[in-house]
């Protein structure tokens, strides 16, 4: 029997290959590995499986094939069979994969193309979706075909949020399992020096800031961390990143008589945390950060992330979960380079305070959760006050109101 996994990150792979180790699939079978390269040009930008770290996780996998090459010249985050086709393209698949029983499907997502496009060509198999990343914590954004809600057995995760449960596909009551941490997978990077590292995103290319805003946020963290008092300073861009990103900070960081270092392409932020082990990560809201802190017991620190909470557009975008933990739990790069510890708060009920405010309709049991967060810690920055309005819940927390009371 064959098990068919999917992944288009390298985390991703990481994700997978700590789960294989932990046994999560149980008796050793054939394992096919598709791999997807979703870089706005992926003709230019190195697949997870030709970069040197693949190398590492290559031997959990029987066989790997690129989702591009199966499917070109289409690009794999536009493309999807219609429906006429599914039957047909679906044995196509399964003669080329050499695939003549089918245990289980493995992929990172149901919700957008490519992954949300093989449950529809694999069809009546156990469907077992992975997070590799803080997503895991968002409520699933769309409504999901009985089809494919049907067959999701399980949701696996690696625990970036001790005691809180994932949120995602919980409506349809799939039940979520952690990866230990011990399996996550160690990876060498080349040699490679930095006081400091800079997690780039991608965010211009996902609509939600300009190209030059992406590139102010970037220049800040890098004034920042020489602010800071760091010369020697790793830029790592977004694996799907445009590759012109960075080419401006190569030149800011020479005028402030600092130098800025770029690892070579496709090696993966955590390859550089335990090769550098820098004084400090910076980014906005990125997976990695939670992984430094969390798995490498690294400094980590954002910034721009009253921005993003402010331009996250529509309010149930699934970055908002993400954003909103980076925001809350992280320390805070100030332009001078001090760190700003972020308040106090209940995370477990912030997170679900927002969830339900994101998708109400699928998590009317949180109504609850929300208002009593609402009313004892107000809406602060995490919430939008129209959003709250138009679902009848407090603007104000109880202490702020019975004070408004009092000075009539």
């Amino acid at each position: 029997m064959t098990t068919v996994f999917h992944a288009s990150r390298l985390f991703g792979a990481m994700t997978l290959a700590a789960a294989i180790d932990a046994g999560a699939f149980g008796p050793a079978g054939r394992r096919v590995l598709i791999v997807t390269n979703n870089a706005d040009i992926p003709e230019i930008a190195l697949g997870l499986d030709e970069t040197p770290a693949f190398a590492a996780l290559r031997d959990r996998f029987d066989e790997v094939y690129s989702w591009n090459e199966i499917i070109a010249p289409l690009h794999p985050s536009e493309w999807k069979a219609r429906a006429i086709e599914v039957p047909m393209l679906g044995r196509l698949l399964l003669s080329h994969l050499g695939v003549t029983g089918l245990r289980e499907l493995v992929v990172e997502s149901v919700i957008v193309p490519p992954a949300r496009s093989l449950p529809g060509l694999f069809k009546d198999c156990p469907i077992t979706v992975y997070s590799d990343g803080l997503m895991a914590h968002s409520p699933t954004r769309d409504v999901l075909p009985g089809e494919i809600s049907s067959r999701v057995t399980r949701l696996l995760h690696l625990g970036l949020v001790p005691g809180v449960a994932p949120l995602l596909l919980s409506e349809y009551g799939v039940p979520a399992e952690t990866i230990s941490a011990e399996y996550f997978p160690k990876i060498d990077a080349p040699s490679i020096y930095g006081e400091a590292i800079i997690l780039g995103q991608y965010l211009s290319s996902l609509g939600i800031l300009t190209e030059d805003e992406e590139n102010q946020l970037h220049a800040g963290m890098l004034r920042a961390v020489i602010a800071r008092g760091h010369r020697e300073v790793i830029f790592q861009p977004h694996p799907a990143a445009r590759h012109r990103q960075g080419r401006e900070l190569r030149r800011l960081a020479a005028d402030l008589g600092a130098r800025l270092i770029f690892p070579a392409e496709g090696t993966p932020a955590e390859a550089l945390f335990a090769a550098v082990r820098p004084k400090l990560v910076v980014s906005c809201f990125s997976t990695a950060l939670t992984t430094a802190k969390l798995l490498y017991g690294l400094p980590a620190a954002t910034m721009g992330t009253e921005l993003l909470l402010e331009r996250l557009s529509p309010y149930e975008n699934s970055n908002r979960i993400p954003v909103t933990i980076a925001d809350a739990t992280l320390p805070r790069l100030e332009p001078d380079g001090s760190l700003t510890e972020p308040p106090g708060v209940d995370l477990p009920g912030l997170i679900n305070a927002v969830a339900y405010c994101m998708q109400p309709a699928a998590h009317p049991g949180l109504r609850d959760a929300a208002q009593a967060y609402l009313e004892s810690h107000g809406p602060i920055r995490y919430f939008k006050r129209r959003r709250l309005e138009t679902l009848n819940l407090p603007t104000q927390p109880r202490s702020r109101l019975r004070s408004l009371i009092r000075g009539r």
